[in-house]
C-alpha cells in the first residue's frame, strides 16, 4: 500500500494547527513502522484557508483537522486498532 499525505503549510493552516498535525503524523508513522508506505509532502496553500488546517490523504481533503480526528483517520486508513 502506498499512501500520499499532503499537509497544507500555508500560513493560515500552519498557524491553525498543521505544525502540530505534521508532528502527529510523523510520530504515528514512526510508532507504526509505516514510513516506507507513505509519501509525506507539504503544499504552499490549498486555497481553503478559512476551513483549515487542511490535510489531503490519497486525494481526499480533510478540513479543520485536529489531533484526535487525525489519529482516527490514520487508524482507519491503515486498519490499526
Amino acid at each position: 500500500m502506498s499512501v500520499k499525505i499532503v499537509i497544507c503549510m500555508g500560513s493560515s493552516c500552519f498557524a491553525r494547527g498543521n505544525e502540530k498535525n505534521l508532528k502527529t503524523i510523523e510520530r504515528f508513522l514512526q510508532d507504526n513502522h509505516l514510513e516506507a508506505e507513505v509519501e509525506l509532502a507539504g503544499s504552499c496553500c490549498e486555497g481553503n484557508c478559512s476551513e483549515g488546517p487542511n490535510i489531503i490523504i490519497d486525494g481526499k481533503t480533510y478540513r479543520r483537522m485536529e489531533t484526535g480526528a487525525l489519529i482516527d483517520i490514520l487508524n482507519n486508513k491503515f486498519d490499526i486498532g
